[in-house]
């Protein structure tokens, strides 16, 4: 198994440090439970394909960039940082799997859409707008919505959730000929769509199987300068990011911390911080034979990963552990969630 990056201590050492992390050492007992000996740790690269407000230039005003009513409208060096992310992680053994606005699908030219598709990196759904499922009246789903009310006359809250959900798959079918492979929400929710019964029967009719929407980091991490015990209040999250099924048989498969947003954006960490987490991230779920989704967006990781380090470690990693971890899409996931005993929410 790949060795920790020099400046880091050793896997063993470090994973002490993360069991001994208060309050979440009975998450990591169940973590460290022996595994079937023919089990492997399912690893996904997963990105959002939208614009995040705060980039490409950091430091300017969010309000002065047009990306939360426009987040499909990716700019080119979005687009080319996608085709190059699927073409070197699929050079090394593995697959991309994305998530796309339909708005994307408005540009003159999808050829670079296409191009993943057809070198067999999956692309699942992540609405039209980039709506917020769980808003509580219209004004709430999305800016272009609030500034432009016309455009859901007539129609309930649920009504425009299904038909934002619904048009991004029909935009899909009739422009890139495919069928979405799984449904991701746009925004993160601590505990997923757990009391949300009527969202996971909505997604259940609409055809999908499983959606990821659960996504929760750790509190009191440092905004600068992040310590070992900073690392370790992230990977001992990871056991509740595992795939589980909702009472309503729907998949929820959580997105692993940490998120390039919050790691960038929000605490200003720089690249070296950010994959030193994701080296033990990655390094926690070989050891435990468990699913790690590395989610982030390409419109932020262009900005502050351009040599494509991020995913080239994890693919490196996987590859060094050999049988014991693949890099899959998240349908995998989901094929894991259905295996007895694998469906269990962790608290």
């Amino acid at each position: 198994m790949a060795q920790l990056r020099n400046h880091s201590i050793s896997r063993r050492n470090f994973l002490t440090t993360v069991s001994a992390t208060a309050g979440l050492s009975s998450h990591l007992s169940r973590a460290a439970d022996p595994v079937s000996p023919d089990a492997k740790a399912l690893i996904a690269i997963t990105f959002d394909l939208e614009m995040a407000a705060g980039y490409p230039v950091k430091g300017k005003p969010r309000h002065t960039y047009s990306w939360d009513y426009e987040k499909g409208n990716l700019n080119k060096e979005t687009k080319q940082y996608t085709v190059e992310a699927c073409r070197q992680v699929k050079a090394k053994g593995g697959v991309l799997h994305s998530f796309l606005v339909g708005q994307v699908l408005e540009h003159p030219s999808v050829d670079w859409i296409r191009e993943i598709i057809d070198e067999g990196h999956p692309v699942g759904n992540h609405t039209y707008d980039h709506v917020n499922v769980m808003a509580t009246k219209l004004s709430e789903l999305q800016h272009r919505f609030r500034r432009a009310p016309w455009l859901l006359t007539d129609k309930t809250l649920a009504q425009a959730i299904r038909e934002n959900i619904r048009l991004c798959e029909v935009a899909m079918q009739q422009r890139l000929a495919i069928k979405p492979l799984g449904l991701r929400t746009p925004y993160a929710f601590g505990q997923g769509l757990d009391n949300r019964l009527d969202l996971q029967e909505m997604i259940l009719e609409l055809g999908y199987t499983w959606v990821s929407s659960k996504y929760k980091g750790p509190s009191g991490v440092k905004t600068k300068d992040p310590t070992e015990a900073d690392f370790a209040a992230f990977v001992a999250t990871h056991q509740n990011h595992q795939p589980y099924i909702y009472p309503t048989g729907l998949i929820e498969i959580p997105f692993s911390p940490p998120m390039d947003v919050g790691a960038f954006r929000s605490r200003g960490w720089n690249l070296d911080e950010f994959l030193q987490l994701l080296e033990r991230s990655v390094l926690w779920a070989i050891e435990n034979r468990l699913t790690y989704d590395f989610g982030v967006h390409p419109s932020i990781m262009y900005v502050e990963d351009p040599e494509f380090k991020a995913v080239n470690l994890i693919c490196d990693l996987v590859n060094a552990a050999g049988q014991d971890a693949k890099i899959v899409g998240l349908d995998k996931f989901a094929e894991r969630a259905k295996l007895p005993g694998k469906n269990e929410k962790q608290d």
